[in-house]
């Protein structure tokens, strides 16, 4: 199947794919809300709860913003490489984890974001410099 047909295929099939499904398919982070589905010979992950999406979407947007000077972006526009978006994903997640429970593993992000939120209340809050600082701590990539 070409690209074009596969994305095609996914964008009718999938109605609400996970915001950190990079993340949970590579298994640095797994979630409760997400399930894997085959299409095409290729897995994708999908949200089970329209709520949980909404605010895994907002905490990508601000992971974002908050990884711009890290990832030496400029501008929020720019599209990421697969590695850039692995940083944000994995690393913001377990960066998060660590700041909040002092361990690196996230065995759910959808009760990391419930118990972000009930210490922090808006995501606007989180302390990201921290964050940001955590990341680079809990996630490496792949190297060479």
């Amino acid at each position: 199947m070409d690209e074009t047909a596969f994305r095609q295929r996914l964008s009718d099939m999938i109605e609400r794919p996970c915001t950190f499904g990079k993340a949970v398919l590579a298994r640095c982070v797994a979630c409760s809300r997400s399930d894997r589905i085959q299409i095409a010979e290729r897995e994708v992950v999908t949200c089970q709860n329209t709520s949980s999406l909404s605010r895994c979407i907002s905490l990508h947007e601000q992971l974002r913003h908050n990884f711009s000077f890290a990832l030496r972006k400029t501008s929020e526009q720019t599209v990421l490489s697969h590695a850039q978006e692995m940083r944000i994903q994995c690393g913001g997640l377990k960066g998060l984890h660590q700041v909040l429970h002092d361990d690196c593993e996230v065995a759910d992000v959808d009760a990391l974001l419930a118990a972000i939120l009930m210490r922090w209340e808006d995501l606007a809050d989180l302390p990201y410099s921290e964050v940001v600082h955590a990341a680079a701590l809990c996630y490496k990539g792949r190297h060479g």
